[in-house]
C-alpha cells in the first residue's frame, strides 16, 4: 500500500495510449471494452496496459483490481498478443499502491484477522493470474508501496529518468511485508531493507535503480513508451512457444536450485520444440534479413 494525495474517484473510459496504437476489438472474443480505469490497446503483437487514474497517481481501487485481473486472464487466451507493456498514465506516477481514500475504516477502530485477511494487491499481477507472456514495466514518476505487486511480477523494468521507487509503509505505522518480499528478487538485500525501513524519507532514483539491477534501462521521459514498445515488439516477433518456454524456465530457476532446475530443463525445452516453432525459427535464420541489434 501507499498513501497518495487526496483525489477524486473519477472514472476514465477506455482510450488509446500514445503514438499510433490502435485499439483491438476484444468484442470478437466476447469481452467488454468498457474499462473504467485502464487504457488498453494492441499493435504488432504487443498489448499496452496503462493504469489510468492519474488524478490519484494511478492508485488502484476495487474497479482497477477487477479490470487488471480480467485483462491478464483475457491475454492468456489472446493469441494475437505475444508480449505486453505495463505502464501508467500521466507523468507523475506509475502507481502509488492502494487508493486509501476508498478503504473503509471505522474511526478509532481497526481489526485484523490473520486467518481471513485477503491482502488487496496479491492477485493483481500477471503471474498471479497465470499469464506467462513477457510483461515489460515502463515506469514514469513514482512507483511505491503496492506498485511492487505489479513490478514484482513483471519480467523486467524500463524507467524514465524521473522514476523513483520507495516504500512508505513504516512511515504510516504499517509493516512492509508482501511488497518487499516480491522485490527481494530484483534488488540486493541491503537495498530492499533500506528502502523498507526508511519509508517515505528516501527514494531510489532511476540511475541508482539501474546501478543495482532494479531496472534494466533508463531513458528520457518522452522516449519511455517508444523504447518499451520497441523492446516488446522485438520479443513479440520471436516464435511464441520459444519465448514462453524461456520465460517459464527462468522464473522456475529463480525459486529452485540449479541442480533441480537443470533436471527439469528437458521439460521446458520440449514445450517449445514443436515442428511449427522450429520451422518459424529456421525461416528467420535462412532469410538473414534483420535490423542491426540495439546496443545499450
Amino acid at each position: 500500500m501507499c498513501v497518495p494525495e487526496d483525489g477524486g474517484a473519477l472514472r476514465i473510459r477506455l482510450g488509446a495510449t500514445t503514438g499510433a496504437l490502435v485499439q483491438s476489438d476484444p468484442t470478437k472474443r466476447g469481452l467488454t471494452v468498457d474499462y473504467q480505469t485502464i487504457n488498453y490497446s494492441e499493435r504488432d503483437g504487443v498489448a499496452v496496459v496503462a493504469l489510468n487514474r492519474p488524478e490519484v497517481y494511478n492508485a488502484f481501487n476495487e474497479t482497477m483490481k477487477d479490470e487488471l485481473r480480467g485483462i491478464w486472464q483475457m491475454l492468456r487466451r489472446n493469441d494475437d498478443v505475444r508480449s505486453i507493456v505495463l505502464t501508467g498514465a500521466g507523468e507523475k506516477a506509475f502507481c502509488t499502491g492502494i487508493d486509501r481514500s476508498e478503504v473503509p475504516a471505522e474511526e478509532g477502530e481497526y481489526t485484523f484477522d490473520p486467518y481471513t485477511y485477503d491482502d488487496p494487491g496479491r492477485d493483481i499481477g500477471p503471474r498471479s493470474q497465470n499469464l506467462w507472456k513477457p510483461v515489460i514495466a515502463a515506469v514514469n514518476g513514482m512507483a511505491c508501496g503496492g506498485a511492487f505487486y505489479l513490478l514484482g511480477e513483471c519480467d523486467f523494468i524500463i524507467a524514465a529518468e524521473n522514476a523513483t521507487f520507495f516504500d512508505p509503509h513504516v512511515s504510516y505505522g504499517m509493516p512492509a511485508v508482501f511488497e518487499p518480499i516480491l522485490m527481494l528478487s530484483r534488488m540486493p538485500f541491503g537495498e530492499a531493507m533500506r528502502m523498507s525501513l526508511t519509508g517515505a524519507d528516501e527514494r531510489i532514483g532511476a540511475a541508482k535503480a539501474e546501478s543495482i539491477g532494479l531496472v534494466t534501462q533508463v531513458v528520457a521521459p518522452e522516449e519511455l513508451q517508444t523504447v518499451a514498445f520497441d523492446v516488446a515488439a522485438a520479443i513479440a516477433a520471436r516464435p511464441a512457444a520459444a519465448v514462453q518456454a524461456t520465460l517459464r524456465t527462468l522464473w522456475a530457476a529463480r525459486d529452485l536450485s540449479t541442480s533441480h532446475m537443470t533436471d527439469l530443463g528437458n521439460i521446458f525445452l520440449n514445450l517449445s520444440m514443436s515442428a511449427e516453432s522450429m520451422a518459424e525459427g529456421q525461416a528467420t535464420f535462412m532469410a538473414r534479413k534483420k535490423a542491426p541489434p540495439v546496443i545499450r
